[in-house]
């Protein structure tokens, strides 16, 4: 596995009807959305994300925690923990929670600059979401 620092990282921004996936770079702190996955009631196609994991070879994942904003737990929290541990479970990579509180607010505000309204997709906002997630656990790696 390489250094720290040097990891390919797939981030993901959890939800019941639709899971923001994207795929970053330790060496450069920047991550590029790819296509949002369908879920059910929270449960992805579990061959999609096979497919991303044998096409990127993340060396570790992260899972956006849904808290609320004093920082308890909800519902969705325990829904994202699980989803984390299930991909653990199957991929046998390491898998690192992050608080995403705020990231949803702040990929619309990403997208709106990009491109206004038409670009505010459900899909699209779950992806970019997924790079904030990412870029908010990088910088927490050199706290």
């Amino acid at each position: 596995m390489p250094d720290i620092g040097n990891r390919t990282v797939l981030a993901f921004d959890f939800g019941t009807k639709s899971i923001g996936v994207a795929v970053g770079q330790e060496i450069t702190g920047t991550a590029s959305p790819l296509a949002a996955l369908k879920a059910r009631d929270g449960i992805p196609d579990w061959t999609q994300i096979e497919k991303l994991y044998e096409e990127w070879q993340p060396h570790i994942v992260v899972v956006g925690l849904p808290l609320n904003m004093d920082g308890t737990e909800q519902e969705m929290t325990q829904r994202a923990r699980k989803f984390a541990n299930r991909l653990h479970g199957r991929f046998r990579v390491a898998v690192e929670t992050c608080d995403e509180r705020l990231t949803t607010t702040d990929a619309k505000a990403m997208l709106f600059e990009l491109g206004g309204y038409k670009k505010l997709t459900k899909d699209k906002v779950d992806s970019v979401s997924a790079c904030v997630i990412f870029a908010s656990w990088s910088e927490s790696q050199y706290e």
